[in-house]
């Protein structure tokens, strides 16, 4: 039974003493006490201010004052703070009772909030990760799935059997992650909690917990500490599960109450799950080969008394001798197979026992019939033979050979599933295990430097970072200047010089002089977590030809059945008719047991196990191979989708240009001054994100600060723009168009020719050739107007990407069609366009028209992609078959994308498609040899061969080529990790495949 959750509201006080022996111990509720837990979790917390209390002995009256009060399930009182924190259900009691309690006890009392965001939080859904063990095939993942979506509260649920994992979105207050670990064990899996969305939730493994004082000192000390919710202390694993608050505690001030609050006699650790997820890996491969070790053991002399010391005199003398009715040599064969079948074997039984009463059929169901078959027949041949004195050989060796090569396969194929996942645990092997905290005293200097755990990083810690170290966290440098690798997350090969206001990437080398860091994102939000996170999301994923493996999987071991019953029918009827000669059968003449030989071996021959490995470990390599060259790929339907990829649509700025706009030319066509333009302009600007407006303020600070000395510490850039600058107000941004704005209250207008136009502003012909000139030479002509009158012009150019021409011409070369699709004007679009090479150009086109032009393109069928890496790109991200956001984008881009390409390097777009296109060639290659492997073994397992070449596969070998045919796709996949992603030398010559 697992332990129950105990809210932390239940163990602070009681109004009843019996009530006090039960709290914070793990025990299983009953349903009465489920409902009340339940019920408990509605409750609201309310802080009371108290006045008068003057010692302990106040403090114990108030809360034994408020424990009386109906409904109350919790009140602490703090007699420094003044205040006291109570717990009720707003059912039964009322802030008023309260708030009357204190005052009759003797003390004045105030109301001062609800600080419900205290207590536990009544979450509509969860999603849960989960160790799934025991699944050999398609047919399992399908059985775990339809187990786990048939569960009350369970909405979601995805199995992937290449990372044994599982992930179910369900509601905590229907189902619990204890109901979800025993519907999968029911099923006849191992299963396990790893890890839940919650983020304010942690678990610690703790050294020196040996006694129920010990438990009592930990719950106490868990029990009074600001902002922990709920805590569950499972002893036997020595683990604690906390629920706490974000915003009252960190995960470094739990750790430290702990350990301090116990004396140092606790030694409490973050438990890191992928670490978790990574012994378990090994303990798994290492628990099979203990398996395979001793069947092997055990095999081995049954094999040697079947085919070796019959041939050596003296052994076999005493083989033959009799032991009761039974020869020694048949005893013995009988005693070591019994313990290979029942005790290694029993995981086959049980397996196949569970999937039998689930419905559903696998492997372990054709391992269990085939080996049964042969050990329950050898079993009643000894035993007839004891009985009438007519022997028949038995074939006890078949039995556990048949297993130990089963295990040994299985052993091979948990090593190399490993291995398929080697990409996350490098990725995870990137982040310092320790960081160098800086602690500052009540002034806020730096007074020692602290080792900490690198997981107990919090928001806001200042960590230091010596050269040749890693950033242990994402932040932003407050001190020092340096270089900084960030090639192993980015795959940015190019170290990159920070200094103060740089932000840093945790996990990335220090490669100079030593950094101050403000930690600004821990745990989850890290980049290289969501790195994580999202490989381990699209490894997860299935990809849309996984339906033909699902398929076959539902009627595979079904079919086997039948067809072995075909082939034992159909050789026996034969045999007792005389349609072969007796020279074929064995030495005495049975019909019977030749038959079963070639069914027990179609039986254990056929792989269902090849058929449910061929699309999840190439997914789940190619995902990791993508990741460690920037290319993160949220899943297999976009992997299969990207193959086919007919269309790439590029946006231009920021795209195909550098994103780093540049103003060249500014010229007034009134009588401004143009330095009093130029301030306009950028005040109008100073409230965008664009990058053009970015690219105009930095004109505006170089135009009027450039040779002006300052102090670089005192007067900062934002400094000199702040007094530059005119404040603006009723600021809108108009995408595609521009900005408006008031300055001095009147109107500015900042953009294009259609927002002029339509604000009714007359551009003077000389304007419109200065800006046609600036068109056709690839710059925007940005146009100004002023309380309605035209004002001026600013020419903007945004240099081309190095790279985007070749990859224009290589994405061409591959069969992809590109177009360019931008909100610019036409000339300019239609300049841009001729120098990277692009024929098809869309210009002046809205980013809702964006998508318009993706669904025009996908009407006769075709497969688009689009690239884009902001926010205006968003709608047709979404819109697009295969959405890619460069340059790692904005969130909101990330999130519409199918691809997400951290470097902003158009050559990962041909990387992203070429990975796509030799993983599924890789996929369509493991099924050509799963299906051939069934379709070509079955028959010669069956015989067909034999009345021509007098050759038949013993039960063994079949049980040995089984084994190896899963391994041999695994393997198969695993050859993807050595994929190279074309270079710029050899983009061009890449061929449509």
């Amino acid at each position: 039974m697992a332990p129950a959750l105990r809210d932390l509201q239940l163990t602070s006080i009681s109004a009843r003493s019996d009530e006090l022996e039960e709290v914070g111990l793990l025990e299983s509720l009953s349903d009465e006490e489920e409902e009340e837990e339940r019920r408990r979790r509605r409750t609201r917390r309310i802080e009371v201010r108290v006045t008068g209390m003057t010692c302990s002995a106040c403090t114990g009256s108030v809360e034994a004052a408020v424990a009386g009060v109906r409904g109350v399930v919790n009140a602490s009182v703090s007699l420094l703070q003044s205040k006291a924190s109570v717990v009720f259900d707003p059912d039964s009691a009322k802030e008023e009772d309260i708030k009357e309690a204190i005052e009759d006890a003797g003390f004045e009392a105030e109301i001062l909030s609800d600080s419900s965001s205290a207590r536990p939080r009544s979450l509509s859904s969860l999603v849960g990760q989960f160790r799934i063990g025991g699944m050999t095939c398609a047919a399992c993942v399908n059985s775990v799935e339809g187990i786990l979506t048939k569960l009350p509260g369970v909405k979601r649920a995805v199995v992937a059997l290449a990372t044994s994992l599982g992930e179910v979105e369900y509601d905590p207050l229907v189902t619990s992650k204890e109901d979800i670990v025993n519907a999968i064990e029911d099923a006849g899996f191992d299963a396990s909690f790893l890890q839940s969305s919650e983020e304010d939730k942690t678990f610690l493994s703790l050294t020196g917990l040996s006694s129920e004082s010990d438990l009592e000192l930990l719950q106490g000390i868990l029990r009074n500490m600001e902002g922990v919710r709920q805590f569950e202390v499972d002893n036997t694993l020595s683990e604690v599960e906390v629920l706490f608050d974000p915003v009252a505690t960190g995960l470094r001030y739990i750790v430290d109450a702990i350990e301090s609050g116990s004396s140092r006699r606790f030694k409490a650790n973050v438990r890191n799950p992928y670490t978790r997820t990574s012994s378990n890996d090994a303990i798994e491969a290492s628990k099979m080969f203990l398996l395979f070790r001793s069947s092997l053991i055990l095999s081995v002399p049954v094999f040697l008394i079947r085919l070796v010391f019959p041939r050596i005199s003296y052994i076999n003398y005493f083989l033959v001798q009799h032991f009761g009715p039974f020869m020694i040599s048949e005893l013995l064969k009988w005693v070591l197979v019994s313990v290979v079948q029942f005790v290694i074997g029993k995981r086959f039984y049980l397996a196949a026992y569970r999937a039998l009463r689930n419905g559903s059929t696998n492997m372990d169901v054709l391992v269990a019939l085939g080996t049964s078959a042969s050990y329950f027949y050898s079993v009643c041949a000894l035993l007839y033979g004891a009985v009438t004195g007519f022997w028949s050989p038995t074939y006890f060796e078949t039995s556990a050979m048949l297993i130990t090569f089963v295990l040994f396969g299985k052993y091979l194929e948990v090593v190399a599933k490993g291995k398929t996942s080697d990409a996350i645990k490098k990725l995870v092997e990137l982040v310092p295990a320790t960081a160098l905290l800086l602690v500052k005293d009540a002034e806020g200097r730096h007074i020692m430097e602290r080792e900490i755990d690198a997981l107990l990083i919090q928001p806001g810690d200042i960590l230091k970072v010596l050269p040749g170290t890693k950033v242990p966290s994402d932040g932003m440098v407050v001190w020092g200047t340096s270089y900084i690798d960030e090639s192993m997350v980015t795959g940015e090969s190019a170290p990159i010089p920070k200094e103060v206001s740089s932000s840093v990437i945790g996990g990335t080398m220090n490669l100079h002089g030593a950094l101050h860091i403000q930690s600004t994102k821990v745990g989850a939000n890290t980049v290289l977590s969501q790195i994580i996170s999202l490989v381990e999301t699209a490894q997860m994923s299935k990809a849309p030809i996984q339906k033909f493996a699902d398929y076959v999987a539902s009627i595979f071991v079904p079919t086997v059945v039948f067809l072995s019953l075909l082939t034992f029918l159909g050789w026996f009827l034969c045999g007792t008719f005389g349609a072969y000669p007796s020279t074929w059968l064995s030495d005495n003449g049975n019909c019977f047991v030749f038959s079963l030989m070639f069914s027990i071996s179609v039986v254990v021959i056929a792989c269902p196990c090849a058929l449910g490995l061929a699309t999840p470990t190439a997914v789940m390599v190619a995902t990791g191979v993508g990741a460690s060259h920037g290319v993160l790929i949220k899943g297999g339907d976009a992997l299969e989708r990207a193959q086919n990829v007919q269309y790439v649509i590029f946006d231009k700025t920021g795209t195909l240009t550098q994103g780093k706009a540049a103003v060249t030319t500014a010229k007034v066509f009134s009588g401004m001054d143009l330095g009093d333009f130029i301030t306009l302009v950028a005040s109008a600007e100073a409230s965008s994100e664009h990058p053009l407006g970015r690219a105009i303020i930095d004109y505006a600070y170089h135009y009027h600060c450039f040779g002006k000395v300052q102090d670089s510490k005192k007067q900062k850039k934002e400094e000199m723009l702040a007094a530059l600058l005119i404040e603006a107000s009723d600021f809108s941004a108009l995408p595609g168009r521009g900005v408006q704005c008031s300055v001095n209250g009147r109107s500015v207008l900042v953009g294009n020719r259609s927002l002029l136009t339509e604000n009714g502003v007359e551009i003077p012909s000389e304007a419109e050739n200065f800006v046609v000139e600036l068109e056709m030479n690839a710059k925007t002509g940005i146009l100004v107007s002023y309380d309605g009158t035209f004002t001026g012009v600013l020419g903007v150019a945004d240099p081309l990407k190095r790279e985007a021409a070749v990859v224009v011409e290589g994405l061409k070369k591959m069969g992809v069609k590109p177009v360019m699709v931008t909100g610019d004007n036409w000339r300019t679009a239609q300049a841009v366009a001729k120098e990277v090479g692009i024929e098809d150009v869309r210009a002046e086109v809205m980013p809702a028209g964006k998508a318009d032009v993706i669904r025009s393109l996908q009407k006769d069928g075709s497969i688009v992609a689009m690239v884009g890496d902001g926010i205006n790109d968003s709608p047709a991200l979404a819109a697009a078959d295969v959405g890619m956001a460069i340059g790692a984008g904005t969130d909101i881009a990330i999130e519409a994308a199918d691809y997400v390409l951290m470097r902003n390097n158009l050559e990962d777009v041909i990387t992203a498609i070429d990975l796509s296109r030799k993983t599924f060639a890789r996929i369509r290659w493991n099924y050509v040899f799963a299906m051939g492997y069934n379709v070509i073994a079955i028959p010669v397992a069956a015989g067909v061969l034999f009345p021509f070449t007098g050759l038949k596969m013993p039960p063994w070998l079949a049980g040995a080529c089984m084994a190896f045919s899963s391994v041999s796709v695994v393997c198969s996949s695993l050859l993807l990790r050595r994929y190279r992603k074309p270079r710029l030398t050899t983009i061009l010559e890449i061929t449509i495949e």
